[in-house]
């Protein structure tokens, strides 16, 4: 007999822990399960193992509000937040519904018997089972590779290249040249890491700028809540807190960047001193907020180029060479070990191919309902998380709202929901609305923005949250029920 499940959850990370707990915690009466491709609870947090990983957003948001953290750091590392993400599974017995080395490669709806037929490989082998309801929570990034450009003559290079999302655990940087290629978040981490490590200097090398802010690495005022509140007084406290600032901070970049932008370069300048040139080295093309900033805890990338230990390099690169890269501009970089920093490789779900009644189904040419479900497609939903706050925030409203979605179709005898996208509503533009380069390469990929809602992502956790709490009999979302069969 083929295994069936009410819902099947793919991917054991933050989203996927968040969707266990709404969907299956105190669920006796429902089959679930979570399929991790990998053999480890954590997903990016267990993936990432490069020097310094840590997290992009405040850890009060990108925690769960289920079960709050209360660590010190408010920019955690990233070992801090795969244990923190593993006691959350155990705490509440999710652990215990995990299959690990289980990759799903394919999904097919049946519209006849209302199922998904899952296919996934474990063991070295194939084999299906079917569920009722299927939720991709395995992110949007590729786990296998990450982006790297093709650079000419890279092949006469005689040191190590490495890209961060497969660092080796023998890597050796003591006393050796290191170049950096790139400007993100994980370059703006590596860099104070790897001095700090020893490294002779270091060099992030980038064609272009980035937004670059720095912050306490521990919230005083979350410290002081904490001492004068009651613990989970203060947890909602610190939460809401920390949501408000990221809104207040992210719709003055959208209405007043000139001012945003003179802000950032008013505490650079602070940093590093008037001597450094901000200008071409710190100054992007872009508003804030066109791409997510970059936080760098007690300004720890500010520290190493002032003391000279590490330098920014704004070029292009012509190519490599032995001992080093060769740059547009003539100058040439010795390097021991390059680090590539380039960015992601997208994916959508998982990896996994999906069909309707055999039909393959591209989620670049489906709307997205809610930011949780594609257009057309029955008994199903990912979760995503927000481009200009922590990706929890609304993995979580997700996951309670396919939690209410659950119940609903239980207590209604609903056999299958689906968002039916009417055609005067689509659009051209990307759920994901930033003009970072890994986004734009994967365009094509990403499912598509309605012109108006529930068809359109806000990127506001305080409309999503009032979205998400409306009544489920919407006139988009349509239930079929076992009486109408």
């Amino acid at each position: 007999m083929t295994e069936h499940l009410d819902v099947l959850i793919v991917g054991a990370g933050l989203s996927g822990i968040d969707a266990a707990y709404h969907i299956g915690h105190d669920r006796p009466d429902r089959r679930w399960a979570i399929f991790e491709a990998r053999d480890a609870i954590g997903g990016t947090w267990d993936l990432f193992r490069y020097p310094g990983i840590r997290s992009d957003s405040d850890m009060a948001t990108l925690g769960f509000p289920f079960h709050p953290w209360r660590g010190e750091k408010a920019i955690a590392d990233g070992a801090d937040i795969r244990d923190y993400i593993r006691d959350t599974a155990r705490t509440f017995g999710i652990d215990r519904h995990i299959r690990f080395g289980h990759r799903v490669v394919a999904a097919d709806w049946s519209s006849a018997d209302a199922v998904w037929t899952v296919t996934y490989e474990a063991g070295g082998e194939r084999a299906q089972l079917t569920c009722t309801f299927l939720f991709l929570c395995s992110g949007y990034y590729d786990y296998a590779r990450g982006h790297t450009p093709a650079w000419p003559r890279v092949e006469e290079f005689r040191g190590t290249i490495v890209h961060p999302q497969a660092w080796p655990d023998d890597a050796e940087v003591t006393g050796k040249h290191v170049v950096v290629i790139g400007s993100g978040a994980t370059a703006v981490t590596l860099v104070p890491a790897l001095v700090d490590r020893g490294a002779a200097h270091v060099t992030m090398l980038q064609r272009s700028p980035t937004y670059i802010v720095s912050m306490p690495a521990r919230d005083r005022v979350a410290a002081r809540l904490r001492r004068r509140l009651p613990r989970a007084l203060a947890d909602r406290a610190i939460r809401w807190k920390n949501i408000a600032y990221g809104m207040v901070t992210y719709n003055l970049a959208q209405r007043r960047p000139a001012l945003v932008k003179r802000k950032i370069a008013d505490q650079q300048r602070k940093e590093l001193g008037e001597a450094f040139d901000i200008a071409t080295h710190l100054t992007p093309r872009y508003d804030p907020w066109d791409q997510r900033l970059c936080l760098v805890p007690d300004g720890d990338l500010f520290r190493v180029l002032r003391d000279s230990r590490a330098t920014i390099v704004t070029d292009r690169i012509a190519h490599f060479q032995d001992d080093g890269i060769a740059l547009a501009s003539g100058e040439t970089l010795t390097a021991d070990l390059v680090v590539t920093a380039t960015g992601l490789t997208l994916q959508m779900m998982g990896g996994a191919t999906l069909s309707l009644d055999g039909r393959p189904v591209d989620p670049g040419q489906h709307l997205l309902y809610k930011g949780a479900m594609l257009g057309g497609v029955p008994n199903l939903a990912f979760a995503m998380g927000y481009t200009n706050a922590s990706w929890t925030l609304k993995s979580d409203l997700t996951a309670r709202f396919v939690a209410r979605l659950l119940d609903h179709m239980r207590n209604c005898g609903a056999i299958f929901a689906v968002a039916d996208a009417p055609a005067d509503t689509a659009s051209d533009e990307s759920v994901l609305n930033l003009s970072s380069g890994y986004i734009q390469r994967a365009r094509a990929l990403l499912p598509r923005q309605g012109k108006r809602a529930p068809w359109r992502t806000h990127q506001n956790y305080v409309l999503d949250a009032l979205a998400m709490r409306r009544r489920l009999d919407d006139g988009v979302l349509r239930f079929e029920r076992r009486k109408a069969r």
